[in-house]
């Protein structure tokens, strides 16, 4: 999916940018429950001091990204989200 120029503008200045980027997804071999939690914890706080967090959940949300930390929130929290009628303006970020 080719960025459009808003979301190429939060995307540049997204905090996740860079080496540390490969927090945010899973490794490309099984990766046992408590790596994914120290990995996802890792990824969670770098989004909290990210300052384009909300336009980042609202692209993942509207995309329906099944992959990876987007806006602080993994794949389970964000369909918990989207299942949550009305929710989408305030979601809770872990």
């Amino acid at each position: 999916m080719v960025a459009n120029r808003g979301e190429a503008l939060w995307q540049a200045r997204a905090a996740c940018r860079g080496p540390q980027a490969e927090v945010f997804f899973p490794p490309s071999r099984v990766e046992r429950k408590d790596e994914r939690l120290l990995r996802e914890r890792a990824a969670k706080g770098i989004c909290r001091s990210c300052s384009v967090r909300p336009d980042c959940l609202e692209y993942a949300l509207r995309i329906r990204e099944p992959h990876g930390i987007w806006g602080g929130l993994n794949e389970a929290e964000r369909k918990q989200v989207l299942e949550r009628p009305g929710q989408l303006a305030q979601p809770r970020f872990a």
